[in-house]
């Protein structure tokens, strides 16, 4: 199953022709619900407190959304986190597309990026993908993998958001050979030299990031 995951950022920063791809289900994030509304999507789940909406906005949603998860504004989870335990805790294999979650403040961009660190979701890492119209952002493990290259971006990034210890790439502009990696840093500004990249890491999490100017 693939979930739409629509945050509240600009639709400006969307994926281009996001709107037109398949998925089976769609999740509005307090003002990203409005906006899969206004685009005349049905809205399975809306969560979050709402606080960007007017009252007439929110009826809005109240009246159209098939299920409503409403939170309190002063709370330990941020809406996102709200949704991501809705939608996997009711389809635990869903691929899910994450939109609307960047280009705004650097708190919520931080939160967002570091979903995939967290305990409850780090099972659930691998089918989490963060998208605007610039970026791609995947999550993955320790452990041998295969990146495969988006053909719209030009840049290859490997975050590591957690210290990481034999880090290997292959089959990319630059490469490393078992470094250990002892703080969070980002390997930036790499790329392709073919249709799919190659990286390894004994332990640790990394979020690959693919990218364009």
């Amino acid at each position: 199953m693939n979930i739409l995951i629509v945050a509240g950022g600009n639709p400006h920063l969307w994926p281009e022709d996001i709107m037109a791809q398949s998925f089976d289900l769609f999740v509005g994030i307090d003002r990203g619900a409005l906006y899969l509304l206004e685009q005349e999507k049905e809205v399975a789940l809306a969560v979050g407190d709402f606080d960007s909406l007017s009252k007439q906005e929110h009826d809005f949603v109240l009246q159209h959304a098939k299920e409503v998860v409403s939170a309190v504004a002063e709370k330990d989870d941020t809406d996102t986190q709200l949704a991501l335990v809705s939608v996997f805790t009711k389809y635990p294999l869903a691929q899910v597309t994450l939109i609307g979650a960047t280009g705004g403040r650097l708190d919520h961009l931080l939160a967002n990026i570091w979903l995939g660190v967290e305990p409850r979701f780090a099972p659930f890492m691998q089918q989490i993908t963060i998208q605007d119209n610039q970026n791609s952002v995947s999550y993955l493990p320790a452990g041998n993998h295969q990146v495969k290259k988006i053909p719209t971006m030009n840049y290859l990034a490997y975050c590591c958001l957690t210290p990481v210890s034999k880090l290997t790439l292959t089959k990319s502009k630059y490469t490393l050979d078992h470094i250990e990696v002892l703080h969070p840093t980002s390997y930036a500004s790499n790329e392709f030299v073919g249709e799919v990249a190659e990286i390894s890491f004994a332990s640790g999490i990394i979020a690959v990031i693919q990218s364009r100017d």
